[in-house]
């Protein structure tokens, strides 16, 4: 059977570098880093006391004051994201009116949940007594919190649950958003990732399993994908939401259609708890069954937003996996690291960098890798866009989450071609 047709029309963000799409891509185009000094708390103890934090984030319009105070930012995130991506699609006063709600469906995951509301509920318990935890305490931490409020302000009785896979969380969400549009679930799916960890008990997790970078002293430029000096990642923030549609819905209602979803893959390495295969065999398995998804040729794929987090075992394995996957064809690939600049955002990372990669489609202009001024011998032949923006038409790109407990995805986007 003919697999029915997704496109994206509408995008949405909350970032380092604001809510605005394409500002977000000028600043990343330009190579700017948007890593800054933590002032959410004190943290002076702290060994790591940077991070990409959100920036100019504003809820007016777009939340209700009273409950834009209570809730976690996490969930904040979701709802502004998820209404900017509608409004990018086109989808207000009477298009939004003329929506078969039943039809439209929210799928909005977050790998950690309302961290800050656990973290100040915590402490009210340990410090004050049970009496002083607030009632909302629960419905502010589960990670379905994000998509189901927005569900109720916008009342689309479609398909809501939130999907948890660590890193891959949004890329996940937006996969599985799809295939509910596939198997004819919905006509319209808001998808994506939402995540709000810098707060005392996010920072001090990460900093535990040492896994964040210590550069204090030159925060921008620690985070260093692919480059030999790179000593861990740093912490991100922020939320990454898309609008797909069945292409039959999009067009009926004159949607701008962005990119196409063309497929995208899941699957597990079965492995270790927090490294990857160090072969890399996990990647290239969940790129060839996104491939496959996608139902493209291997050499159609011209781009690549990779993971690389910046870690020494998670940056050489993915692209040992991707040299697996393309052979001869990977030295053709333009590929970079939207995270040398934001930082790591970890369940909205995949969603964020959806977005980057359908503007560098749209642009045919793909941002720099920043800070890699010593990479791995191993990538010797790559083009890893080194420090400088490239231009490129863009025929298929590609893009890849993975996650603690072994969790890989890769999803497929290219040009919409009527």
């Amino acid at each position: 059977m003919k697999k029915k047709r997704i496109v994206v029309t509408g995008m949405g963000l909350v970032s380092c570098f604001g809510s605005d799409i394409d500002h977000f891509y000028n600043q990343l185009l330009a190579g700017k880093s948007g890593i800054v000094p933590i002032t959410e708390f004190p943290c002076e103890e702290f060994p790591t006391r940077f991070a990409g934090s959100v920036q100019d984030f504003s809820t007016e319009g777009y939340l209700d004051k009273k409950q834009a105070r209570r809730v976690d930012p996490f969930i904040r995130y979701s709802i502004v994201a998820g209404k900017k991506a509608l409004e990018s699609s086109g989808l207000t006063g009477s298009s939004f009116d003329q929506l078969s709600k039943n039809r439209c469906g929210i799928l909005i995951g977050s790998g950690m949940g309302g961290m800050s509301v656990f973290h100040e509920g915590t402490k009210n318990l340990v410090t004050k007594g049970f009496k002083r935890v607030t009632p909302f305490f629960v419905p502010y931490i589960i990670t379905n919190m994000g998509g189901a409020l927005l569900s109720i302000d916008l009342g689309f009785t479609g398909p809501n649950y939130s999907i948890s896979t660590a890193c891959a969380t949004a890329t996940y969400s937006i996969i599985s958003a799809a295939e509910h549009i596939q198997r004819g679930d919905a006509d319209l799916m808001i998808a994506g990732g939402s995540e709000a960890a810098i707060n005392p008990v996010g920072v001090a997790g990460f900093v535990a399993c040492k896994a964040l970078s210590e550069w204090n002293d030159k925060m921008q430029q620690a985070s260093r994908p692919w480059d030999k000096d790179r000593n861990g990642f740093v912490m991100g923030e922020g939320s990454g939401v898309l609008v797909l549609e069945s292409l039959e819905h999009a067009q009926k209602r004159g949607a701008p259609i962005l990119a196409e979803y063309l497929g995208g893959a899941v699957s597990s390495d079965a492995y270790h708890m927090t490294d990857p295969r160090e072969d890399g065999s996990g990647v290239a398995e969940c790129i060839d069954l996104a491939i496959a998804d996608a139902g493209i040729q291997k050499d159609r794929i011209n781009y690549i937003n990779a993971h690389a987090t910046s870690t020494p075992v998670g940056d050489l394995c993915e692209m040992r996996g991707i040299k697996k996957v393309f052979g001869d064809h990977a030295q053709k690939l333009a590929i970079n690291s939207t995270k040398s600049m934001t930082g790591h955002c970890l369940g909205a990372a995949g969603g964020i960098e959806s977005i980057a990669t359908i503007k560098a489609m749209m642009t045919s202009n793909i941002h720099p890798t920043i800070n890699l001024e010593n990479p791995e011998e191993e990538l010797n032949g790559l083009n890893l866009v080194t420090n400088q923006a490239q231009k490129l038409k863009i025929t298929a790109g590609l893009s890849n989450s993975f996650g603690f407990g072994g969790h890989n995805s890769s999803i497929v986007f290219g040009p919409f071609e009527g």
